[in-house]
C-alpha cells in the first residue's frame, strides 16, 4: 500500500516526531511504500512554549519527508493535499494531540477524502489536558474530517465516541501506545550515571520530559520531601533526576524547592534531552515517576518499557490500564501522600527484591506493545 503519514517530523524534534518516523518505518519494514508530510512552521515563535521547536539532529536518510504545510496558513493545506494526491498515497495516518491543529489538519483531511484516500487518525489526545473554550468546535471539526480513528487509551476512545453519531461509534478502535525502541539499547547502569555523572550509590527517581502543570512535578516534590523527612529505610539513599524541559515557569518549582527543604535533594537538567542522551537516562534510573494530575496515556510509559523499567504513575486516563499495580511498578492516587508510600516502598527494597518483583513482569508485559500490533489494527479499520 502507499501510505501518508500526515504530522509532526524531522526537522522538529520530541515525541510527536518520534512517533511519526517509527510508525512510518515500521510500515516500510512491512512491505508499504510510506512519505511523510510535515511541517514548515508547526508552531508560530510567540506560541511554543519552549526554547526551540527544531532538532540538532541531521534529516533521516531512510525517510521520505516532505515539508510542505504551514499550520496557520491555508493555501499550504491546500498544496498539501494536492502533494499527497500526486505521490499516490491511498491511506493517509494524522496523529492527532491539540485542537489547535484541527484547522490544518482537519482541512487536509477533508481534501484528501474527496480524492478517494482513506483517512485514518491516531488519537493522542481528543480533550486537551489544558482546555479552552473554543476546544469543542475545533474538535467537532476534526473528527467530522476522518474516517475511522485508533485511540490508544479507552479514555481517548470514549472520548472520541461522545463526538461521532450512535452509527460510526464503531469505528474507533483501540490499541494502545507502542514502545519507544528508536532510542538504542539499554546500556550497564554505572556506565550511564558515569556518562551521565550521576553518583552510583544512590537510588534514582526520574522524572523526564517536557515539564508542564498536569504532569505533577509540584506533587512529586512534595512526596519526595515527605519521604526523605519520614526517614524511612534506605530513603537516604535517594536521589530525585528531573530531566526534560520547562514548558512553564521553572521559577515556581525553584521557589517549591527552596519551601520544601530539598536543595541538593534533587539533580536537576532543564534543558532538552536529546535522542541520543535518552538511553542514558533510563538505563541509570531505577524507577520512572510520572505523577500526572490528567492524563491519557503517556510516551514516557512506553520508553520505560523499552528500557525495562519500573514505572510510578497515577490513577489518571490510560495510565494504569498498561502498568499493572505491582506487577510492573505501582499505580497511586493523585496525592502526594500515596505517591510517597509508593516511593517508601520502592527505597525499602534492596536490588534483588526489586528484580523478583518486576523484572520478569516487565519484560512479559512489554510484549503487548509492538509496533506492529498498531499496524495491524491501522490496516484492519
Amino acid at each position: 500500500m502507499r501510505i501518508g503519514i500526515l504530522g509532526t517530523s524531522w526537522p522538529y524534534r520530541g515525541g510527536l516526531t518520534a512517533f511519526n518516523e517509527r510508525l512510518a518505518r515500521q510500515f516500510a519494514a512491512e512491505g508499504n511504500e510510506v512519505d511523510i508530510f510535515t511541517f514548515t512552521m508547526q508552531y508560530p515563535d510567540f506560541l511554543f512554549p519552549g526554547k526551540t521547536q527544531y532538532s540538532d539532529l541531521p534529516k533521516p536518510e531512510d525517510l521520505r519527508i516532505t515539508r510542505t504545510m504551514n499550520s496557520i496558513g491555508p493555501l499550504s493545506w491546500i498544496k498539501t493535499a494536492r502533494a499527497i494526491k500526486k505521490a499516490g498515497i491511498q491511506m493517509l495516518i494524522i496523529k492527532f494531540w491539540i485542537p489547535l491543529m484541527a484547522p490544518c489538519l482537519g482541512t487536509i483531511a477533508r481534501l484528501c477524502r474527496r480524492n478517494g484516500i482513506e483517512v485514518v487518525s491516531i488519537l493522542d489526545n481528543v480533550i486537551p489536558h489544558e482546555p479552552h473554550f473554543w476546544d469543542k468546535w475545533l474538535i467537532r471539526y476534526y473528527i467530522g474530517s476522518v474516517d475511522r480513528f485508533v485511540a490508544m487509551s479507552a479514555s481517548v476512545q470514549e472520548d472520541c465516541r461522545r463526538f461521532l453519531p450512535e452509527e460510526k461509534k464503531g469505528l474507533v478502535a483501540l490499541s494502545p501506545h507502542p514502545l519507544y525502541d528508536n532510542f538504542g539499547e539499554p546500556v550497564e547502569k554505572s556506565e550511564a550515571r558515569k556518562i551521565l555523572s550521576l553518583p552510583q550509590d544512590k537510588t534514582l527517581l526520574l522524572f523526564f520530559g517536557f515539564i508542564r502543570d498536569y504532569k505533577g512535578l509540584d506533587l512529586l516534590m512534595k512526596a519526595y520531601a515527605k519521604v526523605l523527612s519520614d526517614q524511612g529505610p534506605r530513603t537516604k539513599d535517594l536521589l530525585l533526576v528531573v530531566a526534560g524541559e520547562f514548558y512553564n515557569n521553572g521559577e515556581q518549582y525553584t521557589a517549591l524547592e527552596n519551601e520544601l527543604g530539598l536543595k541538593g535533594a534533587i539533580e536537576w537538567r532543564t534543558d532538552f534531552i536529546p535522542d541520543d542522551q535518552v538511553r542514558y537516562y533510563f538505563s541509570a534510573a531505577d524507577l520512572i515517576v510520572q505523577p500526572y494530575k490528567t492524563a491519557t496515556q503517556s510516551g514516557v510509559t512506553q520508553i520505560a518499557y523499552h528500557f525495562e523499567r519500573p514505572m510510578l504513575v497515577t490513577n489518571v486516563g490510560g495510565l494504569a490500564e498498561i502498568v499493572p499495580d505491582g506487577k510492573v511498578g505501582y499505580v497511586c492516587a493523585v496525592n502526594k501522600d500515596d505517591i510517597a508510600r509508593a516511593i517508601k516502598a520502592f527505597a525499602a527494597m534492596d536490588k534483588e527484591s526489586r528484580e523478583k518483583l518486576f523484572s520478569n513482569n516487565i519484560k512479559t508485559e512489554k510484549e503487548k506493545y509492538a509496533w506492529n500490533k498498531m499496524t495491524k489494527v491501522i490496516c484492519d479499520l
